[in-house]
């Protein structure tokens, strides 16, 4: 019976090193949200932060509901500050 023994080669990839080439990141820009035309609807967060410094968020597709929201939540006596901020 004959044996055979199979070396196993410590081949590294060229691109071992941490960088792989790149000497900097690219950074991506920010989305002007008004020019976008992929986005068919945008989505409004709106936070409310409550007295006990606890917060809660709803997310809207309409502004004008988001408003409404952000109007009911600040009649509460419990309500410190409503946000409403654009998602995407």
């Amino acid at each position: 019976m004959n044996q055979t023994k199979v070396a196993f080669s410590t081949v590294k990839p060229q691109h071992d090193k941490e960088s792989a080439g790149r000497t900097s990141i690219r950074k991506s820009k920010a989305t002007n949200y008004k020019k976008d035309r992929r986005r068919k609807h945008h989505h409004w967060l709106v936070t409310a932060t409550y007295t006990d410094h606890e917060t809660f968020g709803r997310v809207y597709l309409d502004r004008e509901r988001a408003d409404k929201f952000a109007a009911r939540q600040k009649r509460s006596p419990v309500v410190l500050k409503t946000r409403i901020r654009q998602m995407s």
